[in-house]
């Protein structure tokens, strides 16, 4: 049974500091943010239908977007610059961090379980300070923007690094990284990303047929 907290649980999460009505969400057991919790959050935009966890983090609101049908699960942290697309699902324990450059998720893509898209990194090599404790003039940080293209999707624990273009219909094995940018429609697996073989477009058909029927009237 969810434990319980003391309104929101989140300075971060909410700016109405007398909220209590994502805690009454939680004792109730009942999963997902209602429309009311999402509005005080202050995101740039929020489309239709769409799902976010009350166990979820959001951070720097005012630089995320949400579209249509789109859900985000337990235990994940969205920070920065962040857009997502239509029909985009992320999964629980999974880390989106925009930073300035920035994450975009097109349409119908995906982050299975414990995903990390990461565009802002420290300096590896001993030559600069790391870490948020010092100013900024120490580090010698990397930022570049990361776009995860139309029904790409990730598999459990793959990392994609800053300035990593994951073109349309590509798709990951299991703790796959990716330093580099892939090949469209490809499968890829291994630390770093190797390819595996195509990936099938027939998923592009069930998109125009899913398209068609929610267009339609009733």
């Amino acid at each position: 049974m969810p434990a319980e907290t003391t309104g929101c649980g989140s300075a971060a999460r909410c700016k109405d500091p007398a909220c209590g009505t994502m805690a009454s969400a939680e004792r109730s057991g009942v999963a997902f943010m209602s429309d009311e919790d999402v509005a005080r959050m202050g995101f740039a935009h929020v489309g239709r239908n769409v799902k976010l966890s009350t166990r979820a983090s959001f951070y720097d609101t005012d630089r995320i977007s949400i579209g249509d049908n789109s859900r985000i699960d337990d235990f994940c942290v969205l920070s920065g610059r962040v857009e997502v697309g239509r029909n985009v699902h992320i999964a629980v324990f999974c880390n989106v961090a925009g930073g300035r450059a920035g994450v975009r998720m097109d349409d119908f893509s995906a982050l299975a379980y414990g995903c990390h898209v990461i565009a802002q990194s420290d300096d590896y090599s001993g030559n600069a300070m790391t870490g948020p404790t010092v100013p900024s003039k120490y580090k010698n940080e990397t930022s570049a923007r990361i776009t995860i293209g139309k029904h790409a999707l990730m598999g459990t624990n793959t990392v994609v690094l800053p300035g990593v273009t994951i073109h349309d219909g590509v798709s990951s094995g299991a703790g796959t990284l990716f330093i580099r940018s892939p090949e469209a429609w490809t499968i890829y697996v291994g630390s770093p990303a190797r390819a595996l073989g195509p990936r099938s477009q027939a998923i592009l058909a069930l998109e125009r047929q899913y398209l068609a029927d929610e267009s339609e009237p009733g």
